[in-house]
């Protein structure tokens, strides 16, 4: 069908443009619109025209990419300064991605966005076994501890993983890496260093006893490992350290200090005082909350006999 001339110009080159679902005819010479699209009311009119997706006319895709890319970034970097192997993070990206196609994920407070590519990282490390603690992630992407547990959790509901919890022996060797009281250093008095294996083989031992003496259930595991690292790091050399106290230890070992960790320590010298109660050649002492952390070796030794007879005699006295 002819569609005549410009009357602007007088070229006969008119095309069609569409503009959204709008056609309308230009002069392809001077520009000149000719005919804009209306508002119709017939279907014959409306049959050619094209639908515009939801997604197209918000730029909700590319919102959605530019989020992937950010995460993704993050995932990377979080990999590189955890020195992870590349399949970690090839798996933490391939959940991002899962994770931001699925609708609970759209209309995330940016906040809880940023901490997305972390939780991945982080469920990704757990379930090859690999001894990451979710304080460790907080730090590294400074989040709070309860706004990132909130997102992990979504994240498992979501996505159903399963997630293996961390054994309490993975989280000692874990906690203590990071401890800074192993090296030379001008921030910390020679006294105060220790070997590293000596230190880890007697925090792990009193973690067993704490949850042989049911100190662990149900509880948070960091503020227990903190307070046994520091009773064993006091027990290995009595003389300069009985008078240092916990907060001090955690400012030299570079570790935020967990508020229950207090808590934890004040209940393990109870078990402690308790077990030594047991011991004969002990009972001359008037030990206390800091004198017993010098027989810690030696209570540890005979944890298992102790620990019963204390609990006997416990029950025992209130069954009185």
């Amino acid at each position: 069908r002819g569609r005549g001339r410009c009357p602007e110009c007088g070229s006969g080159s008119l095309v069609e443009d569409a503009h959204y679902a709008q056609q309308q005819l230009v002069c392809a010479s001077c520009g000149c619109v000719l005919s804009e699209g209306l508002l119709t009311t017939t279907y014959t009119d409306e049959e050619h025209l094209r639908e515009v997706a939801y997604s197209q006319s918000t730029g909700q895709k590319e919102q959605l990419s530019r989020c992937l890319q950010r995460g993704i970034r993050r995932v990377q970097d979080l990999c590189k300064v955890l020195q992870l192997p590349a399949v970690f993070e090839e798996t933490a990206v391939s959940y991002l991605q899962r994770a931001l196609q699925l609708p609970a994920f759209h209309l995330l407070s940016l906040e809880k966005k940023e901490l997305l590519g972390g939780c991945c990282v982080f469920v990704t490390c757990r379930q090859h076994n690999w001894p990451l603690t979710m304080g460790t992630v907080c730090s590294l992407l400074y989040a709070r501890h309860e706004l990132f547990a909130s997102v992990f959790l979504s994240l498992q509901k979501e996505l159903e993983l399963s997630v293996p919890a961390l054994s309490l022996a993975d989280l000692v060797t874990t906690h203590l890496n990071s401890f800074r009281l192993f090296q030379p250093s001008a921030n910390v008095p020679a006294p105060f260093l220790e070997d590293k294996e000596k230190l880890l083989a007697r925090t792990m031992a009193v973690v067993e006893l704490a949850s042989e003496a049911w100190l662990v259930t149900g509880r948070h595991p960091v503020p227990i490992v903190t307070a046994a690292a520091f009773l064993a790091w006091q027990s290995l050399r009595p003389g300069p350290r009985l008078c240092c106290p916990l907060s001090r230890f955690c400012r030299l070992a570079g570790l935020d200090l967990p508020p229950p960790a207090h808590l934890r320590l004040k209940e393990l010298l109870e078990i402690l005082l308790a077990m030594a109660s047991q011991l004969s050649w002990l009972r001359g002492f008037r030990l206390d909350k800091k004198t017993v952390v010098k027989h810690l070796g030696e209570l540890l030794q005979h944890r298992v006999f102790l620990l019963r007879n204390a609990f006997s005699q416990c029950g025992g006295e209130e069954l009185q």
